[in-house]
């Protein structure tokens, strides 16, 4: 007869996310895991079948909260500049030093893994649909010039984003994203050249 689970795989799941979020997928051994969530290998062998099995429910976990906050941050009501402001401060402060574990696991695994991939680039189109949302609201609200070339400005605030993940993770001056920050929300509303 089975024994009963003595664990909550909820909260296995979330404390493997924070691990793997500061780690990375190869530095994370399976003798890690067991360490950091008191658990036996056998138990997270028998629960999750395997490390990679448990990353990508650990990925899936942070698409679903990280994401969704996101998505309400820059669907919220008010100035779409402002909106977009405070969301990119938000990006580089709100977990100083550890960067976005998606744009992490991009960087480190690329699309070597094909179940990897497809969940990277599926967080990475949710943000940029959530991004176009955001700017055609903009132009339709009068804050965007209405000559906005949305898809190139969507292209271009998420290549920033992706560079200011990248940045502060590596421990970059906040001012000096701050900076970046709104240079970039300016030139949505300079003129075409």
């Amino acid at each position: 007869m089975a024994r009963p689970r003595e664990f909550d795989e909820q909260d296995v799941i979330d404390r493997a996310t924070r691990l793997f979020w500061c780690r990375g997928y190869n530095a994370t051994s399976v003798r890690d895991l067991g360490t950091e969530l008191g658990l036996k290998q056998s138990s997270l062998y028998r629960t999750f079948n395997d490390k990679h099995t448990l990353f990508l429910r650990a990925l899936d976990h942070y698409r679903a909260t990280e994401s969704t906050q996101a998505e309400e941050q820059l669907n919220a009501p008010g100035s779409c500049l402002d909106i977009l402001r405070e969301w990119l401060l938000w990006l580089v402060g709100h977990e100083a030093g550890r960067g976005c574990f998606v744009v992490n696991t991009a960087t480190e695994l690329g699309a070597a893994d094909p179940e990897v991939h497809e969940r990277v680039e599926a967080a990475f189109d949710v943000t940029r649909r959530t991004l176009a949302s955001l700017l055609r609201r903009g132009v339709q609200e009068g804050d965007l010039p209405a000559t906005l070339d949305v898809d190139a400005a969507v292209e271009t605030l998420f290549t920033t984003v992706l560079g200011l993940r990248v940045r502060e993770r590596a421990g970059h001056d906040p001012r000096r994203l701050a900076t970046v920050i709104d240079f970039t929300i300016g030139t949505l509303t300079a003129p075409a050249p």
